[in-house]
């Protein structure tokens, strides 16, 4: 009997040992470890669990930190979920959308990372970024031009309030709709002036002007 409680508790001892490192795990991402990452993987590190310091994922992460090498390891793991959220509901293609990371988005759209879903999606992410190509790329793979965030903010307003002229003029042009209100009541433009940016309000207020014109003709 002894010998066997000995065993049991030398087994556990062992397994506690063997624990995957998650917090060592994320500090390797974060430094583009890829040695580190690649072994910590196969100890059974899980890469899709949030961190317990700001709640993000591996990927989002690697993405984050610049951590490029360690991105492609993981992008190439088994089991590595793309639409993974971070606790600020980051995805990864949102958080490359947002870092000018065209190869990275075009890598996880190769493996299959979704552009439409609910809630914040990539495109606001890009047009907030003001990144063109990344939003092109993103409205050829059908994005929802108008896509409400929470408080129905779509990528025109996000695009406004961050002064990002070339996006709302992308978006304006792509179908996006200038009336459309958040639920404080704010239009696109309304958000622009909130943020001091007179410029942006002015090519909206321009685009609705001669979209009323046009109206008017046809009618």
């Amino acid at each position: 009997m002894r010998k066997t409680a000995a065993a049991v508790l030398f087994c556990c001892a062992g397994l506690a040992q063997a624990a995957p490192d998650q917090a060592g795990f994320y500090r390797a991402v974060s430094i583009d470890n890829a040695s580190g990452v690649r072994k910590m993987l196969q100890e059974g590190v899980n890469p899709n669990l949030p961190d317990d310091q700001r709640g993000d994922t591996a990927l989002v992460i690697a993405l984050r930190d610049d951590a490029d090498k360690v991105f492609k390891i993981l992008l190439e793991t088994p089991g590595i979920d793309l639409e993974a959220r971070s606790a600020n509901g980051n995805t990864a293609l949102m958080m490359a959308a947002y870092k000018h990371k065209r190869e990275a988005v075009d890598a996880l759209l190769a493996k299959g990372a979704r552009v439409n879903q609910s809630g914040w999606t990539a495109l606001h992410y890009a047009a907030s970024a003001g990144d063109i190509p990344i939003m092109q790329v993103f409205l050829a793979r059908g994005a929802t031009v108008d896509a409400y965030a929470p408080t129905n903010i779509t990528p025109l307003m996000f695009a406004a309030r961050e002064g990002q002229e070339e996006a709302v003029k992308l978006l304006l042009a792509s179908g996006a709709d200038p009336a459309l209100k958040s639920s404080h009541g704010w239009t696109a433009a309304q958000f622009a002036l909130a943020a001091d940016k007179p410029g942006v309000a002015a090519i909206i207020d321009k685009f609705l002007q001669a979209r009323t014109q046009e109206r008017s003709r046809r009618n």
